[in-house]
Order: structure tokens, then sequence, then C-alpha cells
């Protein structure tokens, strides 16, 4: 099939250079009328050529330049570039900067994602000269590498400076530069005038990848071009159906026995997971108030056991190496990189403890009641709370418009607040029922859409086989997306 696909595009990539090459023989005309004619023609000769697919078979692969500046965002880049891989009639040659999942999909990072994995305003100042550079390198890299399509995903601020540079950069060239895709739409939604912001995102963002039902909407509404993909977190299920023995479709069944016997967990003990955050910043700030919180907690619960996730970020892993040694319960750590690991973890636990808000939908899949907390910079707080017209920060309280999952945040967010919130979800039934049974819906809300990908389907009968994934109806509108 894919034999077919390619000589089917690499025919409509020979007549385009052939008309190319007929209107530059006979654009020295000097009548103006006959100019204006020949730039309609071309305008027109050009739209079926428009597609990052047909501008590459010239080329005879597919160059994407892929940007990732965070631990979730080394996730969904590696998704997105394995179904880039399945889907593309050519051969498919990455470059850019992520993490060590991206690396096993054939990336090699310019430098250590850490190295832009910052977050925050105050947070933010420290690294401005190193993020300034290692902004320099990328546009420079990317200038190099000539890509057909160029990707960023998630960390906004890195992202967004760095498509409007290479924008610039390009025209300064005159030259056609790439498609600029943003995969993760920004927050707009949580912010005061964030919708108004939308329209800047149009002088340098072609088209976004949306992991919400509502952003689409209100993106393409703001003159933005953008698709509801639905969210990377419904593709732990996919990636684990092999595995999943529970009857709701859509719950992760963890080898909880296994991961219990492996770790020597007393049959009596009740574990807490615990999952401090993916940037170092985070991680230092909000582990210590853990750790504050189970040593209150063990005097409710003698026989306390954590497990402590740890996101795959050299700098977080060898802080927590550091500090688990002066943990006042036992603790296990539980390698980032791994869906089955996780979730073996998460099954065997009774509760979680989360930094920030997206990670509980992984409490949902896992069914494990939580309680999310957060704290920051008390600039970045204030900022957060001029700005923020929201009151939630965990996704599912803010799809449901209720607080159903327990939120500590800023200032309210205590060893001894996070502990009498614990405390109660542990002991209380019906709190960890109301959690559990909201679960279904926060997915079901999150998955793709069945008809956007079946109009993708129809639109390309070249595909043997369904769209059936976020990452892969990302990866299709990446390769057959018609620039403008």
């Amino acid at each position: 099939m894919y034999k077919y696909a390619f000589f089917l595009v690499l025919g409509r990539s020979v007549l385009r250079v052939i008309f190319e090459m007929l209107l530059k023989a006979i654009w020295n005309v000097k009548s103006e009328k006959h100019r204006g004619f020949l730039r309609l023609l071309s305008r027109h000769l050009s739209v079926s050529s428009r597609t990052v697919i047909d501008k590459a078979t010239t080329d005879g692969e597919v160059r994407v330049f892929i940007v990732s500046g965070e631990v979730s965002g080394d996730t969904i880049a590696s998704r997105l570039m394995a179904s880039l891989k399945k889907l593309s009639p050519l051969p498919i040659r990455f470059s850019g900067v992520g993490g060590s999942l991206m690396a096993k999909q054939g990336l090699t990072s310019l430098f250590p994602i850490e190295d832009i994995s910052v977050m925050g305003i105050w947070e933010l100042l420290p690294h401005i000269n190193k993020l300034r550079a290692k902004l320099k390198d990328t546009i420079e890299a990317a200038l190099v590498f000539k890509p057909h399509v160029v990707v960023t995903v998630d960390n906004k601020g890195f992202s967004f400076r760095l498509l409007k540079k290479l924008r610039v950069r390009y025209n300064q060239l005159n030259l056609d530069g790439p498609v600029h895709f943003h995969y993760v739409a920004p927050s707009f939604w949580a912010w005061k005038g964030g919708e108004a912001r939308l329209k800047g995102l149009t002088e340098f963002v072609d088209h976004v990848l949306c992991i919400l039902p509502f952003e689409e909407g209100v993106c393409r509404a703001n003159g933005l071009g953008a698709t509801f993909v639905g969210h990377p977190i419904v593709e732990d299920v996919m990636e684990l159906k092999d595995r999943n023995t529970s009857p709701c479709k859509w719950k992760i069944e963890g080898k909880s026995e296994d991961f219990k016997e492996k770790n020597a967990i007393p049959a009596g003990a009740t574990v807490v997971s615990l999952l401090p955050g993916s940037r170092l910043q985070e991680v230092t700030r909000m582990l210590t108030i853990f750790r504050n919180t189970m040593d209150l907690l063990k005097e409710s619960f003698p026989e306390l056991v954590t497990v402590i996730h740890v996101a795959s970020n050299r700098h977080v892993e060898s802080y927590i190496d550091g500090v688990v040694s002066k943990w006042p319960v036992p603790a296990i750590l539980v390698p980032g990189g791994s869906h089955h690991l996780k979730y073996d973890a998460l099954s065997a636990s009774k509760v979680s403890l989360c930094t920030s808000g997206t990670v509980a939908v992984e409490m949902q899949l896992a069914q494990v009641p939580c309680v999310v907390a957060y704290r920051a910079h008390f600039l970045t707080e204030w900022f957060i709370r001029y700005k923020a017209k929201i009151c939630y920060v965990s996704l599912p309280n803010i799809l449901m418009d209720s607080a159903i999952i327990p939120e500590a945040l800023f200032h309210s967010c205590t060893h001894t607040k996070l502990a009498t919130l614990l405390t109660d979800l542990i002991n209380n039934d019906h709190l960890q029922e109301e959690q559990i049974a909201a679960a279904e819906k926060v997915i079901r809300l999150l998955l793709p859409p069945e008809e956007t990908m079946n109009n993708m389907g129809q639109q390309n009968l070249r595909l043997s086989f369904p769209i059936q994934s976020p990452s892969m109806l990302a990866a299709f509108l990446i390769l057959y997306h018609e620039k403008p």
C-alpha cells in the first residue's frame, strides 16, 4: 500500500516541478497582464502540493524538527514520532530537542531536555541567559536541518519563542519556511485575557493540536487553525490493553500483588504513592512538604509505606536519591519511563498525593483516589491568583467543574492540611467512590473524536489501517496538512 502512495505523491511532485520549470521559463515576459495570469496559474497549480508529504517527496524523506522541553512532553512527542514513522510513505528523519523516550524513536537531542525544563515566573529568572543561548542554538540547528515541518510540544515559553524567531528568519531569507505545529494548546482558558492572545499566535503557528475538547472551537474562533486530537493520557490504556483484565474499559489494572511481593511490602501496610512533579524546582519544593506530611501521617497509620514516582530527569533523580535516605517511613522509588511499572505501583496504592493537575487523570485511569497539591515561589503564586479565572488546577475538576479531587493550593498547601485530607480519603469509602465514579466520565471527554478520525480516513484512502489514537491523528494532520 505504501509504495503505491509513494508513487502517487511522486507523480504529483514531478508534475509540479515540470510546471514550475515552465513558469520560470516564461516568467520574464514584460507584459504585466501575462504576469498576473501566471501568478494566478502558479497558485492554482500548487494547491495539490502543499502538504508536508508533497513537499518532502522531491527530497525522498520527511525532515521533522521536533522540540520538547519537559518530561511529559517527551512522552507525548515520542508517541507522535512513532506514529509519524508508521503513517509516512517516506522515510522520516528527526532533529531537535527531547528526552530519553524521544531518543528511542531516533532523535539525537541537541542538548539535555533538562536545560530548558523550567516553569514559573520568578523561577525562570536565574535561567534566562542559558535559555537564550539554548534558543539561539536550536534556531541555528533548525535552519541547518532544513525541516519540512517543525513540531513543538508543550513548554509554550520556549516553543513559541522558537517558532516566532524561526518564522522571522525564514522571512528575512525570503524562503518558504516549514509548516509550524504546536502540540498541546496553551491554557488560554485558565487566564484572564488568555483568549485574546490566541490571535497573536497566528503569525507563527500554522496549526495547534488540542488535547481538551473545548479548545478547538475557541482557537478557530480566534483565527488559529486547530484540531482536537484527544488527550495523550488515553494512550496509556491502549498501550497496556494486553494486560488489562478490568471489566471497566477505561481502567488500567496493574499487577499490585507482584509489586508488593517484589518490594517486600507487608500485607497490612497502607501504601501511598507520591508524585512530586517532573521539574527540579517543583520537586525540591513539593517533596519537602510531602516528607513532612508522611511524618504526620505515620502517627495514624503505623505501617505506612510510600512509593515515590521519579520523573525521567537526571537532576530530579539525583535529588530524590539524596533526599530519600532521610525519609521518615519506608520508601520505594519507581523510575520514570515504564508505564507498566507505574501502574503496578499505583494499583498497589491505597491513595496518592500529586503535584499539579494533569497527573490526576492517571490516578483516575488506575482508579486510585488522590489529593492534589501545589506550591510555587510567592511571586508566581501572586501572579496566578491575580490572573487565573479558574478555581481548580486538576484536570478532572476542571472538566467536571466540581471539586471531585481535593486540592491544597498555595498557602493552603501545608503538611498539616495534606495529612488531614489524606487521612479523610483513606478512611472514607464514600470519598474514594466519588472519584472513581467520575473517572469514566472524565476519560470519555478526552477520547479522540470518532467523527474526526473517520473523516481523516475517508480523505486518505492510502492508509491500510484506522486512525485510533491521539498520536496517530496528530501524525496524520502533520503529514497531510495543507499549508495556506
